[in-house]
């Protein structure tokens, strides 16, 4: 039996549909943080479940989940709030409006890892910057 020659084009195409499963298949959840996540989908206050960002915990280490942030000391408060709350001024840090933002993000990130960690086998939760939803609402983060 003789085997097809491919063409250029058709490697390509293969080798592009090979790194996109590998990278899904990388990038997967486990069975684990899927669980914590529905935990806190189940949880969760209305104001957690109804907040424009969704915590997640993407993968567990040890005893530490390690769950996505859209703050952190590259992307302060600010950048992010400007984008689930565009009519509030974030340059005014005494805009009444800005703060009451700041206190729910607070909240809700607090609460989130609050259920996280009255998990059985979680005592610390760890956070990482979400890059990928913050680069999806055109927030930059400069690579240090």
């Amino acid at each position: 039996m003789k085997v097809p020659r491919l063409k250029v084009w058709q490697w390509l195409g293969a080798v592009l549909v090979l790194a996109f499963m590998a990278d899904w298949f990388i990038q997967r959840p486990d069975q684990r943080s899927v669980a914590l996540n529905e935990v806190v989908k189940r949880k969760g206050s209305p104001q957690l479940q109804a907040y424009l960002y969704r915590f997640r915990v993407v993968r567990i280490e040890g005893d530490t989940a390690v769950m996505t942030t859209p703050r952190n000391v590259q992307v302060p408060a600010l950048r992010f709030i400007a984008v689930i709350h565009p009519e509030i001024d974030v340059h005014n840090a005494s805009d009444p409006a800005f703060v009451a933002a700041e206190k729910t993000l607070a909240a809700m990130q607090s609460e989130a890892s609050g259920l996280i960690v009255a998990q059985p086998g979680i005592k610390h939760v760890k956070w990482e910057l979400d890059k990928p939803w913050l680069a999806a609402h055109g927030i930059d983060v400069p690579d240090l």
